[in-house]
Protein backbone atom coordinates (compact mmCIF):
# COMPACT_ATOMS: atom_id res chain seq x y z
CA UNK A 1 0.00 0.00 0.00
CA UNK A 2 3.34 2.35 0.88
CA UNK A 3 4.27 2.15 -2.78
CA UNK A 4 1.00 2.30 -4.38
CA UNK A 5 0.56 5.68 -2.29
CA UNK A 6 4.03 6.78 -3.57
CA UNK A 7 3.14 5.87 -6.64
CA UNK A 8 -0.02 8.15 -6.75
CA UNK A 9 1.61 11.36 -5.03
CA UNK A 10 4.28 10.85 -8.15
CA UNK A 11 1.17 11.15 -10.42
CA UNK A 12 -0.03 13.55 -9.05
CA UNK A 13 3.04 15.86 -9.16
CA UNK A 14 3.52 15.87 -5.45
CA UNK A 15 6.87 16.36 -3.92
CA UNK A 16 6.70 17.06 -0.99
CA UNK A 17 4.63 15.05 1.38
CA UNK A 18 4.37 13.05 4.54
CA UNK A 19 2.69 9.67 5.43
CA UNK A 20 1.24 8.23 8.66
CA UNK A 21 0.88 4.51 8.60
CA UNK A 22 -1.27 3.71 11.65
CA UNK A 23 -2.36 0.37 13.04
CA UNK A 24 -4.02 -0.17 15.53
CA UNK A 25 -5.37 -3.14 17.16
CA UNK A 26 -7.83 -2.98 20.44
CA UNK A 27 -9.89 -5.14 22.47
CA UNK A 28 -13.01 -3.81 24.15
CA UNK A 29 -15.02 -4.92 26.17
CA UNK A 30 -19.10 -3.75 27.37
CA UNK A 31 -20.56 -4.20 31.07
CA UNK A 32 -24.02 -3.78 32.74
CA UNK A 33 -23.50 -3.63 36.36
CA UNK A 34 -20.75 -6.69 36.26
CA UNK A 35 -22.31 -8.62 33.67
CA UNK A 36 -20.34 -8.47 30.60
CA UNK A 37 -22.76 -7.20 27.33
CA UNK A 38 -20.70 -7.08 24.73
CA UNK A 39 -16.82 -8.20 23.35
CA UNK A 40 -15.59 -6.59 20.34
CA UNK A 41 -12.06 -6.38 18.47
CA UNK A 42 -10.79 -4.36 16.16
CA UNK A 43 -7.83 -4.34 13.91
CA UNK A 44 -7.77 -1.12 11.15
CA UNK A 45 -5.08 0.25 9.34
CA UNK A 46 -5.45 3.97 8.05
CA UNK A 47 -3.05 5.60 5.84
CA UNK A 48 -2.69 9.76 6.73
CA UNK A 49 -1.30 11.61 4.05
CA UNK A 50 0.14 14.81 4.00
CA UNK A 51 0.77 16.59 1.31
CA UNK A 52 2.30 19.92 1.71
CA UNK A 53 2.06 23.18 -1.78
CA UNK A 54 4.20 25.80 -1.81
CA UNK A 55 2.78 29.28 -3.80
CA UNK A 56 4.18 32.87 -3.83
CA UNK A 57 1.54 35.68 -3.38
CA UNK A 58 2.24 39.00 -3.18
CA UNK A 59 6.27 37.95 -3.85
CA UNK A 60 5.99 35.92 -0.59
CA UNK A 61 7.04 32.68 -0.37
CA UNK A 62 4.47 30.63 1.30
CA UNK A 63 4.13 26.93 2.20
CA UNK A 64 0.36 25.66 2.62
CA UNK A 65 -0.45 21.88 3.82
CA UNK A 66 -3.39 19.31 4.13
CA UNK A 67 -4.36 15.57 4.93
CA UNK A 68 -6.21 13.49 4.00
CA UNK A 69 -6.84 9.77 5.11
CA UNK A 70 -6.89 6.87 3.06
CA UNK A 71 -7.59 3.30 3.33
CA UNK A 72 -6.41 0.15 1.53
CA UNK A 73 -9.59 -0.77 -0.19
CA UNK A 74 -9.18 1.92 -2.16
CA UNK A 75 -8.30 1.76 -6.04
CA UNK A 76 -5.51 3.55 -7.86
CA UNK A 77 -8.24 6.14 -9.42
CA UNK A 78 -9.55 6.91 -5.88
CA UNK A 79 -6.24 7.14 -4.33
CA UNK A 80 -5.32 10.10 -7.13
CA UNK A 81 -8.42 11.78 -6.87
CA UNK A 82 -8.16 12.19 -2.87
CA UNK A 83 -4.51 13.31 -3.02
CA UNK A 84 -5.47 15.61 -6.08
CA UNK A 85 -8.25 17.39 -3.82
CA UNK A 86 -6.11 17.64 -0.98
CA UNK A 87 -2.75 19.29 -2.87
CA UNK A 88 -5.62 21.55 -4.29
CA UNK A 89 -6.73 22.38 -1.07
CA UNK A 90 -3.40 23.16 0.50
CA UNK A 91 -3.06 26.42 -1.85
CA UNK A 92 -5.80 28.18 0.32
CA UNK A 93 -4.13 27.28 3.63
CA UNK A 94 -0.75 28.54 2.83
CA UNK A 95 1.52 30.56 5.88
CA UNK A 96 4.60 31.79 5.71
CA UNK A 97 7.36 29.26 4.12
CA UNK A 98 8.93 26.92 6.84
CA UNK A 99 11.72 23.80 6.40
CA UNK A 100 10.31 20.66 7.35
CA UNK A 101 11.65 18.41 9.72
CA UNK A 102 15.18 17.03 9.39
CA UNK A 103 15.04 13.55 7.92
CA UNK A 104 15.54 10.68 10.70
CA UNK A 105 15.90 6.94 10.01
CA UNK A 106 15.28 3.78 12.32
CA UNK A 107 14.51 0.60 12.81
CA UNK A 108 11.36 -0.88 14.46
CA UNK A 109 10.82 0.65 18.47
CA UNK A 110 9.46 -1.98 20.01
CA UNK A 111 7.88 -0.49 23.66
CA UNK A 112 8.80 -2.85 26.40
CA UNK A 113 5.94 -4.34 28.93
CA UNK A 114 2.71 -6.27 29.37
CA UNK A 115 0.62 -4.31 27.37
CA UNK A 116 2.77 -4.83 24.31
CA UNK A 117 3.00 -8.41 24.85
CA UNK A 118 0.47 -10.29 26.37
CA UNK A 119 -2.57 -10.70 24.57
CA UNK A 120 -5.12 -8.10 24.18
CA UNK A 121 -7.78 -9.71 25.63
CA UNK A 122 -6.23 -10.99 28.60
CA UNK A 123 -4.95 -7.37 28.83
CA UNK A 124 -8.59 -6.12 28.58
CA UNK A 125 -9.43 -8.80 31.08
CA UNK A 126 -7.03 -7.88 33.73
CA UNK A 127 -8.42 -4.33 33.74
CA UNK A 128 -11.94 -5.43 34.06
CA UNK A 129 -11.23 -6.93 36.65
CA UNK A 130 -9.17 -4.59 38.68
CA UNK A 131 -12.33 -2.25 37.74
CA UNK A 132 -14.52 -4.44 39.69
CA UNK A 133 -12.59 -5.31 42.54
CA UNK A 134 -13.40 -2.35 44.15
CA UNK A 135 -17.25 -2.16 43.71
CA UNK A 136 -18.01 -4.29 46.66
CA UNK A 137 -19.86 -1.61 48.47
CA UNK A 138 -23.76 -2.46 50.01
CA UNK A 139 -24.80 1.31 48.79
CA UNK A 140 -22.97 2.48 46.03
CA UNK A 141 -21.97 0.46 42.68
CA UNK A 142 -20.99 0.57 38.94
CA UNK A 143 -24.24 0.10 37.09
CA UNK A 144 -22.05 0.32 33.50
CA UNK A 145 -18.49 0.40 32.39
CA UNK A 146 -16.19 0.23 29.54
CA UNK A 147 -12.40 -1.31 29.10
CA UNK A 148 -10.39 -0.84 25.90
CA UNK A 149 -7.05 -1.79 25.71
CA UNK A 150 -5.45 -0.60 22.15
CA UNK A 151 -2.02 -1.49 20.88
CA UNK A 152 -0.61 0.71 17.81
CA UNK A 153 1.80 0.21 15.14
CA UNK A 154 3.01 3.22 13.26
CA UNK A 155 5.10 3.89 10.37
CA UNK A 156 5.98 7.79 9.18
CA UNK A 157 8.12 8.37 6.38
CA UNK A 158 8.33 11.19 4.32
CA UNK A 159 9.84 12.56 0.71
CA UNK A 160 12.67 14.12 2.95
CA UNK A 161 13.71 10.58 3.82
CA UNK A 162 11.97 10.28 7.11
CA UNK A 163 11.78 5.99 7.79
CA UNK A 164 10.59 5.50 11.57
CA UNK A 165 8.23 3.25 13.21
CA UNK A 166 7.16 2.49 16.64
CA UNK A 167 4.82 0.59 18.91
CA UNK A 168 2.83 2.36 21.43
CA UNK A 169 -0.90 1.57 23.33
CA UNK A 170 -2.89 2.67 26.17
CA UNK A 171 -5.65 1.46 28.15
CA UNK A 172 -8.80 3.54 28.44
CA UNK A 173 -12.50 3.23 29.47
CA UNK A 174 -15.40 5.06 31.44
CA UNK A 175 -17.69 3.61 34.08
CA UNK A 176 -20.87 5.31 35.86
CA UNK A 177 -20.97 5.23 39.36
CA UNK A 178 -24.67 4.89 40.88
CA UNK A 179 -26.12 5.75 44.77
CA UNK A 180 -29.76 5.32 44.98
CA UNK A 181 -30.44 6.25 48.42
CA UNK A 182 -31.63 9.47 49.86
CA UNK A 183 -31.19 10.73 46.44
CA UNK A 184 -30.81 8.25 43.26
CA UNK A 185 -27.37 9.82 41.60
CA UNK A 186 -24.60 8.91 38.85
CA UNK A 187 -21.42 9.98 38.63
CA UNK A 188 -19.26 9.66 35.16
CA UNK A 189 -15.82 8.47 35.18
CA UNK A 190 -13.24 8.33 32.52
CA UNK A 191 -9.95 6.85 32.61
CA UNK A 192 -6.99 6.80 30.48
CA UNK A 193 -3.54 5.49 31.13
CA UNK A 194 -0.43 4.20 28.95
CA UNK A 195 -0.03 0.71 31.26
CA UNK A 196 -1.90 -1.58 32.43
CA UNK A 197 -2.09 0.58 35.66
CA UNK A 198 -4.63 -1.58 37.95
CA UNK A 199 -3.52 -0.27 41.04
CA UNK A 200 -4.34 3.13 39.97
CA UNK A 201 -7.57 1.98 38.39
CA UNK A 202 -9.24 0.26 41.87
CA UNK A 203 -8.29 3.62 43.45
CA UNK A 204 -10.30 5.81 41.25
CA UNK A 205 -13.30 3.52 41.50
CA UNK A 206 -12.95 3.40 45.68
CA UNK A 207 -12.78 6.99 45.28
CA UNK A 208 -15.23 7.00 43.31
CA UNK A 209 -17.60 4.97 44.95
CA UNK A 210 -16.95 7.21 48.30
CA UNK A 211 -18.20 10.27 45.50
CA UNK A 212 -21.74 9.51 44.17
CA UNK A 213 -22.47 8.03 48.14
CA UNK A 214 -21.47 11.40 49.18
CA UNK A 215 -23.41 13.22 46.06
CA UNK A 216 -26.57 11.39 47.37
CA UNK A 217 -26.54 12.84 50.77
CA UNK A 218 -25.24 16.20 49.84
CA UNK A 219 -26.60 19.58 50.46
CA UNK A 220 -27.25 22.58 48.51
CA UNK A 221 -26.38 25.15 51.24
CA UNK A 222 -23.33 26.32 49.63
CA UNK A 223 -22.15 30.00 50.23
CA UNK A 224 -21.43 32.90 47.80
CA UNK A 225 -18.07 34.33 48.50
CA UNK A 226 -14.19 33.37 48.61
CA UNK A 227 -12.65 30.20 49.33
CA UNK A 228 -9.62 27.97 50.02
CA UNK A 229 -10.54 25.41 47.72
CA UNK A 230 -8.47 21.60 46.87
CA UNK A 231 -8.82 21.01 43.66
CA UNK A 232 -7.85 17.04 43.00
CA UNK A 233 -7.14 14.12 40.98
CA UNK A 234 -8.05 15.13 37.03
CA UNK A 235 -8.89 18.77 38.15
CA UNK A 236 -5.50 19.47 39.15
CA UNK A 237 -3.72 17.92 36.21
CA UNK A 238 -7.04 20.66 34.06
CA UNK A 239 -5.31 23.83 36.48
CA UNK A 240 -1.72 22.91 36.22
CA UNK A 241 -2.13 22.15 31.85
CA UNK A 242 -2.34 25.78 31.57
CA UNK A 243 2.00 25.89 31.98
CA UNK A 244 1.95 23.62 29.34
CA UNK A 245 -0.50 25.41 27.07
CA UNK A 246 0.83 29.02 27.58
CA UNK A 247 4.66 27.67 26.71
CA UNK A 248 3.49 26.19 23.72
CA UNK A 249 4.95 27.53 20.48
CA UNK A 250 1.48 27.54 18.29
CA UNK A 251 0.59 30.39 21.51
CA UNK A 252 3.92 31.92 21.43
CA UNK A 253 4.39 32.72 17.70
CA UNK A 254 1.02 34.50 17.38
CA UNK A 255 1.52 36.72 20.07
CA UNK A 256 -1.50 34.62 22.50
CA UNK A 257 1.80 34.03 24.62
CA UNK A 258 4.11 36.60 25.38
CA UNK A 259 6.66 34.24 27.31
CA UNK A 260 9.86 33.47 26.83
CA UNK A 261 13.25 31.40 27.82
CA UNK A 262 14.06 32.55 31.23
CA UNK A 263 10.87 33.98 32.16
CA UNK A 264 9.31 33.75 35.40
CA UNK A 265 6.26 32.37 34.90
CA UNK A 266 4.86 32.16 38.21
CA UNK A 267 5.17 35.92 39.09
CA UNK A 268 7.73 37.36 41.36
CA UNK A 269 6.07 37.59 44.89
CA UNK A 270 6.23 33.68 45.76
CA UNK A 271 5.34 32.04 49.11
CA UNK A 272 3.61 29.04 48.33
CA UNK A 273 5.69 26.04 46.52
CA UNK A 274 8.14 27.40 43.40
CA UNK A 275 6.97 25.36 40.33
CA UNK A 276 9.05 22.42 38.72
CA UNK A 277 7.01 21.19 35.30
CA UNK A 278 8.33 18.40 33.59
CA UNK A 279 7.18 17.54 29.60
CA UNK A 280 7.58 14.09 29.48
CA UNK A 281 7.77 12.09 26.13
CA UNK A 282 5.09 9.30 26.09
CA UNK A 283 6.20 7.99 22.17
CA UNK A 284 9.63 8.02 20.51
CA UNK A 285 8.79 10.66 18.52
CA UNK A 286 5.85 12.56 17.15
CA UNK A 287 3.68 12.44 14.19
CA UNK A 288 5.85 14.53 11.96
CA UNK A 289 9.14 11.98 12.49
CA UNK A 290 10.42 14.57 15.10
CA UNK A 291 12.33 12.32 18.14
CA UNK A 292 11.07 13.36 21.52
CA UNK A 293 12.56 13.05 25.17
CA UNK A 294 11.16 14.45 28.01
CA UNK A 295 11.84 17.62 28.85
CA UNK A 296 12.31 20.06 31.88
CA UNK A 297 10.00 22.79 31.20
CA UNK A 298 9.39 25.00 34.72
CA UNK A 299 12.13 24.83 37.41
CA UNK A 300 11.04 27.51 40.83
CA UNK A 301 9.01 28.87 38.39
CA UNK A 302 11.13 29.75 35.93
CA UNK A 303 10.30 28.71 31.96
CA UNK A 304 13.45 27.05 30.47
CA UNK A 305 11.93 25.88 27.25
CA UNK A 306 9.39 26.40 24.43
CA UNK A 307 7.75 23.33 22.52
CA UNK A 308 5.87 22.82 19.76
CA UNK A 309 5.60 21.26 16.39
CA UNK A 310 8.01 21.67 13.26
CA UNK A 311 6.00 24.63 11.62
CA UNK A 312 5.93 26.85 14.91
CA UNK A 313 8.95 26.35 16.17
CA UNK A 314 10.48 27.15 12.83
CA UNK A 315 8.90 30.41 12.89
CA UNK A 316 10.32 31.30 16.60
CA UNK A 317 14.00 30.00 15.48
CA UNK A 318 13.90 26.80 17.70
CA UNK A 319 14.59 23.38 17.64
CA UNK A 320 11.37 21.56 17.30
CA UNK A 321 11.05 19.51 20.11
CA UNK A 322 7.29 18.03 19.06
CA UNK A 323 3.98 18.17 20.13
CA UNK A 324 3.31 16.93 24.07
CA UNK A 325 0.64 15.00 25.81
CA UNK A 326 1.88 14.44 29.31
CA UNK A 327 2.73 16.99 32.19
CA UNK A 328 4.83 15.89 35.42
CA UNK A 329 4.80 18.21 37.92
CA UNK A 330 7.82 17.04 41.01
CA UNK A 331 6.28 19.28 43.77
CA UNK A 332 4.40 17.86 46.84
CA UNK A 333 5.51 18.64 50.39
CA UNK A 334 2.17 18.83 52.29
CA UNK A 335 0.22 15.17 53.56
CA UNK A 336 -3.46 15.27 51.76
CA UNK A 337 -5.24 15.45 55.07
CA UNK A 338 -2.64 18.38 55.98
CA UNK A 339 -3.18 20.38 52.76
CA UNK A 340 -7.26 20.42 53.45
CA UNK A 341 -7.42 20.88 56.92
CA UNK A 342 -8.37 24.30 58.35
CA UNK A 343 -11.41 26.10 56.23
CA UNK A 344 -11.48 25.13 52.74
CA UNK A 345 -13.51 23.80 49.79
CA UNK A 346 -12.54 20.32 48.49
CA UNK A 347 -14.00 20.48 45.27
CA UNK A 348 -14.15 17.00 44.03
CA UNK A 349 -16.72 16.62 40.76
CA UNK A 350 -17.97 18.97 38.26
CA UNK A 351 -20.42 18.60 35.65
CA UNK A 352 -17.68 20.22 33.13
CA UNK A 353 -14.31 21.84 34.83
CA UNK A 354 -12.21 23.98 31.81
CA UNK A 355 -9.22 25.63 32.43
CA UNK A 356 -8.87 28.48 29.88
CA UNK A 357 -4.96 28.88 28.24
CA UNK A 358 -5.60 32.26 27.59
CA UNK A 359 -7.06 34.13 30.76
CA UNK A 360 -6.00 31.68 33.01
CA UNK A 361 -9.34 31.40 34.31
CA UNK A 362 -10.60 27.93 35.64
CA UNK A 363 -13.89 27.08 37.20
CA UNK A 364 -17.19 24.86 36.63
CA UNK A 365 -20.44 23.64 38.02
CA UNK A 366 -20.01 21.82 40.78
CA UNK A 367 -21.61 18.11 41.47
CA UNK A 368 -19.72 17.46 44.89
CA UNK A 369 -17.71 19.31 46.79
CA UNK A 370 -16.83 18.92 50.80
CA UNK A 371 -17.25 22.06 53.19
CA UNK A 372 -14.25 21.73 55.19
CA UNK A 373 -14.17 23.69 59.15
CA UNK A 374 -12.01 21.89 61.34
CA UNK A 375 -13.57 18.83 62.44
CA UNK A 376 -16.70 19.52 60.04
CA UNK A 377 -16.93 17.94 56.94
CA UNK A 378 -20.38 18.66 55.05
CA UNK A 379 -20.68 17.21 51.45
CA UNK A 380 -22.73 20.11 49.47
CA UNK A 381 -23.67 20.54 45.72
CA UNK A 382 -24.66 23.11 43.29
CA UNK A 383 -22.79 26.71 42.70
CA UNK A 384 -19.51 26.80 40.84
CA UNK A 385 -16.11 28.13 41.27
CA UNK A 386 -14.00 30.54 39.24
CA UNK A 387 -10.65 31.23 39.76
CA UNK A 388 -7.77 32.48 38.27
CA UNK A 389 -4.39 31.09 38.06
CA UNK A 390 -2.49 34.64 37.46
CA UNK A 391 -4.07 35.69 40.98
CA UNK A 392 -3.31 32.31 43.04
CA UNK A 393 -0.24 30.83 41.55
CA UNK A 394 1.79 32.83 44.38
CA UNK A 395 0.47 30.21 47.01
CA UNK A 396 -0.37 26.82 45.70
CA UNK A 397 0.28 24.19 47.94
CA UNK A 398 0.46 20.42 46.77
CA UNK A 399 -0.04 17.29 48.55
CA UNK A 400 2.48 14.72 48.99
CA UNK A 401 0.20 11.70 47.67
CA UNK A 402 0.46 11.38 43.99
CA UNK A 403 -1.91 10.81 41.10
CA UNK A 404 -0.96 9.42 37.78
CA UNK A 405 -2.93 8.88 34.29
CA UNK A 406 -2.01 8.91 30.68
CA UNK A 407 -1.83 12.56 30.39
CA UNK A 408 -0.54 13.54 34.19
CA UNK A 409 1.80 12.20 37.04
CA UNK A 410 2.63 14.63 39.80
CA UNK A 411 0.64 15.55 43.09
CA UNK A 412 -3.38 14.17 43.92
CA UNK A 413 -4.64 18.04 44.96
CA UNK A 414 -3.18 21.54 44.92
CA UNK A 415 -4.55 24.31 47.63
CA UNK A 416 -5.55 27.50 45.93
CA UNK A 417 -6.49 30.61 48.02
CA UNK A 418 -9.09 33.02 47.27
CA UNK A 419 -11.24 31.62 45.00
CA UNK A 420 -14.34 32.93 44.31
CA UNK A 421 -17.61 30.73 44.50
CA UNK A 422 -21.44 31.12 43.59
CA UNK A 423 -23.42 29.52 45.73
CA UNK A 424 -26.76 28.40 46.35
CA UNK A 425 -27.74 30.56 48.93
CA UNK A 426 -27.18 34.24 48.78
Amino acid sequence: MIDRIKSALSDCGIGLWRINDNTEESAELFFVKKQLDTRRFKDVRKFRVTVFRDVEKEGKALRGFTSVTLLESMSGEQLREELKNAYYAAQFAANPTYELPDPVQSPTIETAGELFEAPLAESAGRMAKALFSADNQSDAFINSAEVFVIRCRRHILSSEGTDVSYTDGKVTGEFVAQCREPEDVEIHNIFTYDMLDTESLIKKVREALSFVRDRARAKRILKSGKYDVVLSGDQAATVLSYYMSRSAAHMIYPGYSTWKAGDAVQGENISGETLDIDLCATEPCSEEGIFMSDLPLIRKGELLAIHGNNRFCRYLGIEPTGQYRMLKCLNGMTPFEELKAGPCLWAVTFSDFQMDAMSGHFGGEIRLAYLIDGDSVTPVTGGSINGSILEAQGNLQFSLERYDSANYSGPYAVRINGVNAAGTEG
